[in-house]
């Protein structure tokens, strides 16, 4: 995993997903995950991205239809912005506990 600038991440998605994991809906916890972290702006970007239809994801990411070797890369992709995501919400968290300690004389 890397990323080219303007390119996005390269990423392999056969070291991601498993053979068994294609014809089936992605796990609950990672389609948890990928809700939590990730808006529709990182759905949307991806979907051009990717050629992948925006509801192709949607529809991935919330288990009404299952992963493809077609649809796999945008979902790696979906999982590469969520992981960026929930690295930016917790540096964010962060900061508000010092400032709102701060405040508050904790």
């Amino acid at each position: 995993m890397g990323s080219i600038k303007g390119l996005g991440p390269l990423l392999k998605t056969e070291l991601i997903f498993k053979d068994e994991d294609y014809g089936k809906p992605i796990s609950e916890k990672l389609s948890e995950t990928l809700r939590r972290n990730t808006s529709k702006n990182d759905l949307a970007n991806i979907a051009i991205q990717s050629n992948v239809s925006f509801s192709t994801i949607r529809d991935v990411v919330y288990r009404t239809n299952s992963l493809t070797k077609l649809n796999a890369k945008a979902i790696s992709l979906l999982m590469h912005a969520a992981f960026e995501n929930s690295v930016a919400y917790k540096l964010q968290a962060e900061g508000d506990n010092v400032y709102l300690g701060g405040l508050l004389n904790i």
